[in-house]
């Protein structure tokens, strides 16, 4: 049995249904919205490559390294984005999230906290973590102080570590949440989530 089963996950309008390739549509289109693959510090993929970049998600499900969600309002199934469990390693229960984008519209709004929550809530009370992390491009400034925001600890900086998108060779910023600071960070997604903009 895979140590994450496909689910979907559900909050305040938001609905996070395992990558399909009948996303494929509504994954470009949210790329569009603002041109994401342009950004060099991102892993959205251009309009020609969706279906692989689907394709590689699914490939990734089967291996147990990565389960991919489509971001979707609930009411409508609109694709708002995407994001991942990704660097599983079920024998210690630990996971990362990452491969997070959303199309322009939707960021700055409660999209990535309601998603954000939705992950760490099941990660660490269903497939009961010890321990969340995230990575993120020296550069990608806005996603540090997202992760931050979260409550995750920075565990520091792998120099060299990652080819972006334009050949450069980035380095990693990464962060970790143990299961006890989890209960804490919560309190805090769940207030910052009564806030108007967030």
């Amino acid at each position: 049995m895979a140590f994450i089963e496909p689910v979907v996950l559900t909050d305040r309008g938001v609905q996070l249904v395992p990558l399909a390739l009948l996303h494929e549509e509504g994954l470009r289109a949210a790329a569009a919205d603002g041109e994401l693959w342009k950004l060099r510090i991102t892993s959205v993929p251009e309009p020609e490559n969706t279906r692989k970049y689907i394709e590689d998600a699914l490939a990734m499900r089967e291996a147990g390294s990565r389960f991919a969600f489509a971001v979707t309002e609930q009411k409508t199934g609109k694709v708002l984005g995407c994001t991942s469990y990704h660097d599983i390693v079920p024998a210690i229960k630990r996971v990362e999230i990452g491969w997070t984008w959303y199309a322009k519209s939707c960021q700055r709004t409660h999209i990535n906290t309601t998603a954000k929550l939705l992950m760490m809530t099941h990660a660490f009370e269903t497939l009961q973590c010890h321990v969340v992390g995230w990575r993120t491009d020296n550069f990608n400034f806005a996603s540090q102080a997202a992760i931050e925001r979260l409550g995750a600890k920075k565990d520091g900086v792998i120099r060299g570590h990652a080819l972006r998108r334009d050949g450069t060779i980035r380095d990693t910023v990464m962060y970790s949440m143990r299961a006890g600071e989890w209960p804490e960070a919560k309190a805090q997604l769940l207030y910052l989530l009564t806030k108007p903009r967030i």
